[in-house]
């Protein structure tokens, strides 16, 4: 069921006010608009004049909130935007994460635990996935030996310049990557093509060792 911007917004809302300890959010301050696309989701209820989350509506709102905190670690950490202005452009962002979109952004950030404002962004199937495959099978692409390959898992970048400068040799979440050399610099193959970089770029590049082979 596919609902507005206003509804998505109030689950967030919902779900915030679970996370800090309240019951939920007063009637008599909520009977706006979106809160009855809400009610014919089944997805909140009313409950002794508070609107409340049901089961399904709690899954929907953690699907909320997470491509909201997702979106507030890619403009703050990757784009660099300005701390104040973080919250209001990830709401922005937020309603274009849909249809995996999402995965592949949180794949790319590293599968973060925490937004800027210290709230804990909720898991998603990559999440159970990556701790399914134990942390010992990924490590930077400075850790691998010459001649060893792998998928890249996912890249962490704090400049956005090197993200761009990744994102525009190809090299992205889920694709090949071999190590050729480490000295003087480390030479990498993707794809059909090799790329020299220094250490800073090479040591966030986090290469899955699942897949590592000599």
């Amino acid at each position: 069921m596919m609902v507005s911007e206003r509804a998505q917004e109030l689950l967030e809302r919902l779900w915030m006010a679970e996370e800090d300890g309240q019951a939920g959010l007063p009637v008599s301050k909520y009977a706006v608009e979106g809160m009855q696309d809400l009610v014919e989701g089944a997805w909140v209820v009313q409950d002794q004049g508070i609107w409340k989350l049901t089961a399904s509506g709690r899954e929907e709102a953690a699907l909320a909130i997470r491509r909201h905190r997702l979106g507030e670690v890619l403009i703050a950490d990757v784009l660099k935007a300005e701390r104040e202005r973080v919250d209001d452009q990830a709401c922005q962002l937020e309603h274009v994460l849909f249809d995996g979109l999402d995965e592949s952004i949180c794949t790319l950030l590293g599968h973060p635990e925490f937004c800027p404002h210290g709230k804990a962004i909720p898991p998603g199937d990559c999440c159970r996935e990556k701790r399914a495959r134990g942390k010992a099978e990924i490590a930077p692409l400075i850790e691998l030996q010459p001649g060893q390959a792998g998928q890249v898992a996912f890249i962490q970048m704090g400049n956005p310049g090197r993200l761009e400068k990744l994102m525009a040799m190809g090299v992205l979440p889920g694709g090949g990557i071999k190590l050729l050399r480490a000295s003087p610099s480390f030479v990498f193959e993707s794809g059909y093509s090799q790329f020299a970089v220094d250490e800073e770029i090479a040591s966030g590049i986090y290469v899955r060792w699942d897949s590592v082979s000599s």
